[in-house]
């Protein structure tokens, strides 16, 4: 059967950060992509891309699904965050990986679930500068790339590569190729000549 990943967009998401994603999972993989939005309803992103929901975010089983990706996006720092405890909940108690990048590990933040694992994000202060009840701060990794730790994903907003990496491998469907196709869009990062 295959693997099936529930990805979070919101109103405001980022277009970039699960775009590579989705795609890897499905044209590299064979998985499949399902689109969930909190209440269900259609949203655009932060570049103007309408996209249609397949489902409402807080009803998200892990019963359904390998992995609940939460999208980063401007929602995470408004007056408007969606609560995604009950979701998130249920897939952390199946042992099934939760990710975020971006704001939305400010997501995971609220949640504690960065208290105790190892973890990034977009930058070292801005969890306990947004999310008051943080106390992960000592597991904090200052890094360009995702990180995984105990059942959750992190990623800063610029490390849509490895939080993709980071994904296919927890839910099985990593490869020494996949790792190649992959490592190829941080190609262009390298200095020339190295």
């Amino acid at each position: 059967m295959a693997k099936r990943l529930a990805i979070v967009l919101t109103e405001g998401y980022a277009d970039w950060e699960c775009g590579l994603l989705m795609a890897t999972a499905r044209h590299e993989c064979g998985a499949k992509t399902v689109i969930l939005t909190p209440g269900g309803g259609n949203v655009t992103s932060l570049g103007g891309v309408s996209v249609q929901s397949a489902g409402v975010a807080e009803d998200a089983d892990p019963a359904d699904f390998d992995v609940l990706v939460l999208c980063g996006g401007t929602i995470w720092q408004s007056d408007d965050v969606p609560d995604l405890s009950a979701p998130v909940g249920r897939f952390i108690d199946a042992g099934k990986p939760v990710a975020g990048i971006c704001d939305a590990t400010l997501a995971l933040g609220r949640l504690g679930l960065l208290d105790a694992r190892a973890h990034t994000g977009n930058y070292s202060s801005q969890l306990k500068d947004v999310v008051p009840a943080y106390r992960g701060g000592a597991l904090y990794r200052d890094q360009p790339q995702a990180v995984r730790d105990s059942g959750v994903i992190t990623a800063s907003g610029a490390a849509p590569v490895s939080f993709a990496r980071e994904i296919l491998n927890a839910i099985g469907l990593g490869s020494p190729e996949l790792l190649d196709y992959l490592g190829m869009y941080g190609d262009e990062h390298r200095k020339v000549g190295s």
